[in-house]
């Protein structure tokens, strides 16, 4: 039920984005402590600030209550995705090369061909190559791997303070 309604909301909020030159990150509907929460995160070439997710949050929210995709009581939250962003198309991994990311894999893979099995990796994005993300690693041992898209199960940005 809850991507059906994901599926639905993003059709709906799509013009919304469109006319308003932001990008869908990635959505959540879920029960939490206080109820169901529709949680959208939105972005924007050059950064999203708080005026463009009011914004948003006022259009998508004045054709949900006319639409009325969900039936029970929800809150709306629109915000942007924060500096530890997900990385959920392909694209993302080439419009952020240069940035530091932290990904994690379905299954265990030998980056470097030598048996060492693993799922995590952080380092430096360095784009994508025939449908695999590239990224240069934080140790020494393997210090450029390319992992396949399909393979990845949840990616990151990622900020050294």
């Amino acid at each position: 039920m809850s991507q059906t309604i994901i599926e639905k909301i993003t059709e709906i909020s799509a013009p919304i984005l469109d006319s308003l030159s932001l990008e869908l990150v990635d959505m959540e509907y879920r029960r939490e402590e206080r109820g169901w929460i529709l949680r959208v995160y939105i972005d924007k070439e050059g950064g999203i600030n708080l005026d463009a997710c009011a914004e948003f949050s006022r259009e998508l929210g004045a054709i949900l209550e006319v639409e009325d995709p969900i039936k029970v009581a929800y809150y709306l939250e629109v915000s942007s995705p924060g500096i530890h962003r997900p990385l959920k198309k392909l694209a993302d991994f080439d419009r952020f090369a240069g940035s530091l990311v932290k990904i994690r894999t379905h299954e265990e893979i030998d980056p470097d061909g030598v048996g060492r099995l693993r799922k995590m990796f952080s380092g430096e994005l360095l784009g994508v190559k025939q449908g695999n993300v590239l990224v240069r690693l934080d140790e020494k041992s393997a210090p450029e791997v390319g992992i396949e898209f399909d393979l990845i199960a949840k990616a990151n940005l990622d900020f050294k303070f």
